[in-house]
């Protein structure tokens, strides 16, 4: 593999963290949204596809934490520090959504502790 297939490999890597990232935030904002509308269904299938999106990018950081172990050279660009801000976010907009799902489940069967 030549050093700019590399690269190239590398880029891909990081715009699959910031797109699996996305989605599992725009998941996890979903089932807000169907929570507040009562139906907690719809809200928990979306908290499960949100955790599936980002189960898939913890492979993937853990495939360039691996090659990092064995010394290759892995570019920390600013490009993947934005994958990784955009990877927190997700993962604190899924835990926050299963609260809040949670928190309006609770609300509608009355039960408020």
């Amino acid at each position: 593999m030549s050093d700019q297939s590399k690269k190239d490999v590398d880029i891909m890597t990081v715009m699959n963290l910031i797109v699996d990232a996305g989605n599992g935030k725009s998941l996890a904002m979903e089932a807000i949204y169907h929570a507040k509308d009562g139906d907690f269904e719809a809200a928990h299938k979306a908290l499960k596809e949100s955790n599936e999106a980002i189960s898939g990018i913890h492979n993937s950081q853990t495939e360039l934490i691996q090659s990092a172990a064995r010394g290759e050279n892995i570019d920390v660009s600013l490009f993947m520090v934005h994958a990784q801000d955009h990877v927190m976010t997700a993962i604190l907009a899924k835990d926050l959504a299963t609260e809040i799902v949670e928190l309006h489940e609770r609300l509608a069967k009355n039960q408020l502790i």
